[in-house]
């Protein structure tokens, strides 16, 4: 019996998507911009790159080719003469948002057709009620950011009067998010996710996608630490996704990462917590070697974009990218004959571009497995086109949205 594996590169995007101008992302281009940095060697103000975007093995599956079915260019150093050995192409999302859920949601079959509530961009950011009721349930002196930041910079902004105040570190971006930042030690790591539990419920009325508990170490702003304890507390998608179609028929549906979070741990049936792209991909490997007939494993690559494409690092985006690459053969060679895998993202967040958000991209779409035939399948119109297909490769039923190209 078949098994399926995606592998959610987060943020990898590959050319802005029709409606990127009404986003404020026309012209954003993840690949394009990150391997045209590489090629002129002045890749950005945290270290100079030496060589080009050197991406071998997605590029004779298809990335190039996916590329350019995004751009109707190929980035710089890809060969329009590779013979791709694998199903390629682009896709492009339906959703309203270019956040986490909504890219995961739509992947797994269900489009965001709502709006998100956000928070405005002003200080404070977050309305006295709500304040008013985080300080409450938390039993609170206060806290401290109540702005619109990138979490490394508010974390040394903030962090030494967090430690010496308890007062959480409270911020949001341009997502529909509220993130809460604690010191594991001072603050206590279950006092940050019960917190976060409980803000979860107080922010539904404003219906925000994710709270976000962004646990750090150290003592000194120049060392000042996230670390892998991070929890998303994410709204329940409003409609059965892959993940409960894969369930529901008797499979074993394996989350890796982040994934358990970002669907609120509806439809995962076995949850391996990981972090790192080296954890997460030799988890990934060993679900490659003992998953049963029938099973989806889900891995979500999370670094590209928390740690390269937000904090605009083209150099280290770069060197991800190239390390996820190097990795792929071990997993091909350790495939049955019946697998699928899937590479996909489920947002942009071009490491050139202003700002520190996401940027509304074009995602990849690379299939391989022995089984698995080249061809060359466009630019879907939405990227339930992803969900669709496995499910109708696992044979588990078929999603609301989404036109299998398998």
């Amino acid at each position: 019996m078949s098994r399926a594996f995606i592998l959610l590169m987060d943020s990898f995007g590959i050319g802005g998507a029709p409606d990127a101008e009404s986003f404020g992302d026309k012209g954003s281009n993840t690949l394009g911009h990150i391997a045209e940095q590489c090629t002129i060697g002045n890749a950005d103000k945290k270290g100079v790159r030496h060589g080009p975007l050197y991406l071998p093995n997605m590029e004779i599956i298809g990335l190039g080719h996916a590329a350019y079915q995004s751009t109707g260019n190929y980035p710089k150093g890809f060969s329009s003469q590779i013979k791709a050995t694998g199903l390629h192409g682009a896709a492009s999302e339906i959703s309203k948002g270019k956040d986490t859920p909504s890219g995961h949601w739509e992947i797994a079959g269900v489009p965001v057709k709502f709006d998100w509530g956000y928070f405005p961009d002003k200080m404070p950011c977050f309305d006295d009620s709500l304040l008013d009721g985080i300080v409450k349930v938390g039993n609170l002196p206060g806290a401290l950011g109540l702005c619109h930041a990138s979490g490394t910079e508010i974390i040394a902004r903030f962090g030494l009067e967090h430690i010496k105040s308890s007062k959480p570190i409270i911020y949001t971006s341009a997502d529909s998010v509220i993130q809460i930042a604690a010191h594991e030690q001072s603050f206590g790591l279950e006092r940050l996710i019960d917190l976060c539990e409980k803000i979860r419920i107080l922010v539904d009325p404003y219906n925000i996608g994710r709270v976000i508990a962004r646990p750090f170490v150290g003592n000194a702003p120049d060392n000042f630490e996230r670390t892998g304890n991070r929890r998303d507390f994410s709204v329940l998608p409003p409609a059965p996704t892959l993940l409960d179609k894969v369930k529901e028929a008797g499979r074993e549906m394996i989350a890796i990462g982040k994934i358990a979070d970002i669907y609120a741990h509806q439809g995962p049936t076995q949850v391996i917590k990981a972090s790192g792209h080296d954890n997460l991909f030799q988890r990934t490997l060993e679900q490659a070697i003992k998953a049963p007939d029938g099973s989806l494993t889900f891995t979500n690559f999370v670094d590209f974009d928390s740690l390269y494409g937000h904090r605009r690092d083209v150099v280290g985006y770069a060197a991800a990218l190239e390390e996820f690459d190097r990795k792929l053969p071990e997993l091909i060679s350790i495939l049955k004959d019946d697998d699928l895998v899937i590479i996909a993202a489920d947002h942009g967040c071009d490491p050139t571009w202003t700002g520190t958000d996401h940027t509304r991209e074009n995602i990849p779409v690379l299939a391989f497995g022995p089984q698995i035939k080249a061809q060359n399948i466009g630019t879907r119109e939405c990227f339930a086109d992803i969900g669709q297909s496995i499910a109708s490769f696992l044979g588990v039923g078929t999603l609301e949205a989404g036109k299998s190209f398998l």
